[in-house]
């Protein structure tokens, strides 16, 4: 699909569907200009269609109409956008993914649109919309024989010329958050039998090769027991495939403002190890390395976007299988930076590779480091499956991710990291355990980590819950992978 930036007055547009934005309000068309408008040219035939269908505007809320050749579109689609005042740039994300969900229903190949949001930063508006209207025509065709038909065009219009500019540049913007976020859902869709840990490492070394701007280091298990990256070996020796450590450099062409580091968990299947999940557990355990695949998601548009500070992609990658060489419960290993860990559930594996990715992190003398995992189900279990859990011993850090978040629409909430838990973890016969006991099992996972980064300002991102949506969640984010934490990361990279 060909979405375009036009400046049109919007009623002389040809075409299938003509989309119109609607506030909600007494007279329901009078708050914006341009519904007004579209009314009046059809005769007051909206307000009438509105009355007879109790549209009334509310978020999201969906009405087609007949434009009766009125306009040169043959037909008018309305969605709510909700209270004028309370509209914000996920609204308009939502509203234009609905529109766009709600047309590909029809056989319609052409749509033409005005910017929603009137009153926003033009820029702003635009990007929301891109993003909504992607990332809702989105499908994971890998497998499938049968190929669905798309919209062949779509068209925003603004109806000032002097914002035309501005436009095209969050369309530009926008794209490039969209290309990553899908890059991370078609890695995370893939099952296992088609990604496993190498499949990741050539994903990075095929980043690299197609932009200078990065380079690309691996570490195979041979160079990894020289590390010491014990928690990384451990993990992977009850798998056939062998485990990685991957790190990727992106350099701006200008005088770098920061160091930042983004860590990312990749276990590309975990069935638990010896402490085996349950069948219907597994199901979708695909998606354990989604804390990975979202470092490679932000690497594959780094150079495009072109932040002003050089960022370290590290990411540790294993498979976690049950076999006679995998590890036991019970056994004491040793991460890079000589902690001894007693490992009492080997299904809480993530931290442990985690710990090794966050050691090198650190020898990178980064000024953050922010690491994103799938990491405990603690977290679903208090935040939902919608919500991220953020903890950070850097209160500065945390804020400046979690007003990222707020504004690339993806929910993310912080929890503490409670110094009177770190006694849960206090190993017996080694320093540390991988477990804390039964309560408060994301906050003691966070303790876990934090061992593993000395004083270097750190957020961990527990992205257990959105990374794969177990129900279509809205929109634009259906049932598999969604490539939660990709647009933070990158409005946090532009921050600077």
């Amino acid at each position: 699909m060909e979405i375009r930036i036009k400046k049109s007055d919007g009623v002389s547009e040809t075409g299938d569907v003509f989309v119109v934005g609607v506030y909600q309000d007494k007279t329901t068309f009078a708050s914006s200009t341009f519904s007004k408008k579209m009314d009046d040219f059809l005769g007051g035939l909206l307000t009438q269609i509105a009355k007879e269908e109790s549209f009334r505007g509310k978020a999201n809320q969906v009405l087609w109409a007949r434009s009766n050749d009125a306009v040169r579109s043959k037909r008018v689609l309305l969605i709510g956008l909700g209270k004028k005042d309370e509209c914000t740039l996920e609204t308009i994300r939502q509203a234009s993914a609905t529109a766009l969900c709600a047309i590909k229903q029809t056989t319609t190949k052409s749509v033409a649109c005005l910017l929603f949001g009137d009153g926003l930063d033009v820029r702003e508006r635009a990007h929301a919309m891109i993003e909504g209207i992607r990332l809702a025509d989105y499908g994971f065709g890998r497998y499938k024989k049968e190929k669905k038909a798309h919209i062949k065009t779509f068209d925003l219009l603004v109806e000032d010329g002097r914002d035309l500019l501005a436009a095209k540049k969050g369309m530009e913007l926008a794209e490039q958050f969209v290309k990553g976020t899908l890059f991370v859902r078609d890695l995370v869709n893939t099952p296992g039998l088609h990604m496993a840990p190498q499949h990741l490492v050539d994903e990075a070394k095929l980043i690299a090769k197609n932009n200078k701007e990065i380079k690309v280091k691996v570490f195979d298990e041979e160079k990894l027991k020289k590390m010491g990256a014990g928690g990384i070996l451990c993990v992977s020796q009850g798998s056939d495939h062998p485990s990685f450590l991957v790190h990727m450099t992106y350099t701006p062409a200008t005088k770098a403002k920061k160091r930042i580091a983004l860590v990312g968990k990749g276990v590309t299947f975990d069935s638990g190890g010896l402490s085996l999940k349950p069948a219907d557990y597994m199901m979708t355990m695909k998606c354990d390395m989604a804390g990975a695949a979202d470092v490679l998601g932000v690497f594959a548009v780094i150079a495009k976007i072109a932040p002003k500070v050089e960022v370290h992609g590290i990411f540790a990658t294993v498979e976690n299988m049950p076999s006679s060489k995998a590890i036991r419960p019970g056994d004491v290993i040793e991460i890079m930076n000589k902690k001894t860990v007693e490992v009492l559930n080997t299904d809480a594996e993530g931290r442990l590779i985690l710990a090794d990715a966050l050691v090198y992190a650190t020898r990178q003398k980064p000024d953050a480091i922010i690491d994103l995992a799938t990491l405990t189900g603690a977290c679903v279990v208090a935040l939902g499956e919608e919500i991220s859990g953020v903890m950070s011993n850097t209160p500065a850090l945390a804020n400046a991710i979690l007003t990222a978040a707020a504004s690339a629409g993806e929910k993310m909430w912080e929890l503490p990291l409670e110094k009177n838990y770190r006694k849960l973890i206090q190993g017996d016969i080694g320093d540390i355990k991988n477990i804390g006991g039964r309560y408060g099992g994301a906050l003691t996972a966070g303790l876990f980590l934090q061992e593993f980064v000395d004083k270097t300002p750190w957020a961990h991102l527990d992205i257990a819950g959105p990374a794969f949506a177990e129900r279509d969640i809205n929109a634009y984010e259906r049932k598999g992978a969604t490539g939660h934490g990709v647009r933070t990361l990158l409005k946090y990279l532009l921050s600077f």
